[in-house]
């Protein structure tokens, strides 16, 4: 009985586990869609949250950076407003101004047809005057030439004559321009007297006058040979070479047709050297004054007494007669051309306006 009683419940322990399981698993089951529901759910709110936070942000950008905007606008707007009140009162400021202008610019043209009208009187007067100032420049050149040959100074004034005629700009003056033009071009071809090179050794000689040895200073004295006695040497040997000696002094050959050089006292020798200085002076003023005539002729003096009374075969003699010889040489006076047919010229211009003038 006890096996018989037993075997039933052995029986029905197999029937419910399996039921319990199948709770188990059901509920298991719903525990794990609950949770992937609201896990799903919970994302979703998240990304919502998210996405509202950030589109939150971009709105708070874009409202500010539109106030921003609208602040510079409102600004830009004020700048402008300000602009174009100035503009409308400088707009008023030139309309005032330019009403005076045109006012003066009917005065100015009034003023303009006046100055026209005089301009046309004293166009004639002008031409007139510089006219006469070129015929005094023209004198001036002239003068230079005949009076003292001075060449650079005609050739400035003729300079300054085409210069006065080339600032009127008159094609009526062209052909005076030309004669002009042809008479400063002889003057420039002419030969190039070094006037001042001259002087400066007219100037040198001068200084060296005081310093240049007389002939007489320069004469060589006889020096008396001393006897030269040779211990070794004979009595009659002796005898003999004394002898000669004497005799020989005895005896002196001399040119009686050579000029005896003169001897000066010291008072003479001043006089000497100060009109020496004197001749070279006149020499120096006949070459300022191109007096070729005068110049060699007291270079011709200064050179004879340099011979006849200095030493010329000393070194400052020497030098002295050499640069007097290379003077006398050069010339001083050059053929100076006529610019006689450019004064008559300006001139016959002259003339010629003053009879248009009237």
């Amino acid at each position: 009985m006890n096996d018989q009683t037993q075997l039933p419940a052995t029986t029905e322990k197999p029937a419910a586990a399996p039921q319990a399981a199948a709770h188990g698993n059901a509920l298991t089951n719903l525990l794990a869609r609950v949770t992937l529901t609201q896990l799903t759910l919970a994302v979703l709110v998240v990304v919502f949250v998210w996405q509202w936070l950030d589109s939150h942000y971009q709105l708070d950008q874009t409202q500010q950076e539109v106030a921003r905007r609208l602040s510079e606008v409102e600004a830009a707007n004020k700048a402008s407003q300000m602009l174009v009140a100035q503009n409308q009162e400088l707009v008023r400021e030139l309309g005032g101004k330019l009403s005076l202008l045109e006012s003066r610019y009917a005065e100015t043209q009034n003023q303009r047809a006046a100055l026209e009208a005089l301009y046309q009187d004293m166009s004639s007067s002008r031409d007139q005057t510089a006219l006469a100032e070129v015929e005094q420049m023209l004198l001036i050149a002239g003068q230079q030439l005949q009076l003292s040959a001075n060449v650079k100074a005609a050739l400035i004034a003729m300079q300054q004559a085409d210069s006065r005629l080339q600032h009127l700009d008159r094609p009526a003056f062209a052909n005076l321009r030309k004669r002009i033009g042809q008479d400063i071009d002889r003057l420039r071809a002419l030969p190039n007297v070094d006037v001042p090179a001259i002087n400066l050794k007219l100037d040198g000689m001068i200084a060296a006058v005081d310093v240049l040895p007389l002939a007489q200073d320069g004469r060589v004295k006889p020096q008396e040979t001393a006897l030269v006695t040779d211990p070794g040497e004979g009595m009659l040997k002796r005898f003999w070479r004394e002898f000669w000696q004497e005799t020989r002094r005895l005896v002196r050959i001399e040119n009686t047709e050579q000029q005896e050089l003169p001897l000066l006292s010291p008072t003479q020798a001043f006089f000497l050297r100060e009109n020496l200085k004197l001749r070279l002076l006149s020499a120096r003023m006949a070459l300022l004054t191109r007096d070729e005539v005068s110049f060699r002729r007291d270079l011709k003096t200064a050179q004879e007494w340099l011979k006849r009374h200095f030493d010329i075969k000393s070194d400052e003699g020497g030098k002295s007669l050499g640069v007097l010889q290379k003077l006398s040489a050069s010339s001083i006076v050059i053929e100076m051309p006529d610019i006689g047919g450019s004064l008559e010229a300006v001139r016959n211009y002259r003339a010629s306006h003053e009879r248009g003038a009237r």
